[in-house]
């Protein structure tokens, strides 16, 4: 979207004058910026969810060692996560707990919750103990998250830098004018500087984007 906007305002300075043009380059520069900040937005709520699959892992499991009855245990991991509020339900009716979960289980960070479908699912076949089957389900997802906020936390300098980076040329221009220069005249006004500061804010979206793109691949809960 950002490179059909660059090209379409690339095309336009010499049909539609500079304004236009500017204007196109700002508007693709805003959807850029707010592509971005969404799906920040929205891998931050999958770690959430990620983290509460572990937190309702330890939960189930500490009820049914408690002595609770299965279903008994669910309704009470709904206080820890109230998205489990459907398939409490579900199970309360008689309906597939272990399909109900895989159901929830398809939301961005919530894919642990397979497994404890599984268990569930096992346990009820076999007649198995289903608190030592969620206990290393809980063991695991801890794992994973220990290791998910680690590889975070060692990328995070990474994106700080990458994020320094792309806001320096700002830094650069403001210098530019307390010298006596007049950089923002040549970017906003002419057809060479539009051209340059389209090229800037592609390359900087395109670093932006890679770099989100490996933490998110590196961190995908």
């Amino acid at each position: 979207m950002v490179g059909l906007a660059v090209g379409a305002g690339a095309l336009l300075v010499l049909v539609e004058g500079t304004v236009l043009t500017l204007g196109l380059v700002l508007s693709a520069a805003i959807v850029g910026a707010w592509r971005m900040v969404e799906r920040g937005r929205l891998r931050r709520l999958a770690q959430q969810r990620a983290d509460c699959v572990v937190e309702v892992c330890e939960a189930l499991a500490g009820e049914l060692r408690a002595g609770q009855p299965p279903l008994t245990a669910l309704r009470h991991c709904v206080e820890v996560w109230p998205a489990l509020e459907t398939v409490a339900t579900a199970g309360e009716l008689g309906a597939d707990v272990p399909r109900s979960l895989r159901r929830l289980a398809r939301l961005p960070g919530a894919s642990g919750l397979t497994e404890v479908a599984g268990a569930w699912q096992v346990s009820q076949g076999s007649g198995g103990t289903m608190a030592l089957a969620l206990s290393r389900v809980a063991d695991g997802s801890r794992r994973r998250r220990a290791t998910r906020h680690l590889v975070a936390s060692e990328l995070g300098s990474a994106q700080a830098t990458a994020r320094l980076v792309a806001v320096l040329p700002v830094a650069v221009l403001a210098m530019g004018s307390g010298l006596g220069g007049d950089p923002w005249a040549f970017l906003l006004t002419t057809p060479p500087g539009i051209a340059c500061l389209a090229s800037g804010l592609l390359l900087a979206y395109a670093g932006l984007a890679w770099i989100e793109r490996i933490a998110v691949a590196a961190v995908d809960p």
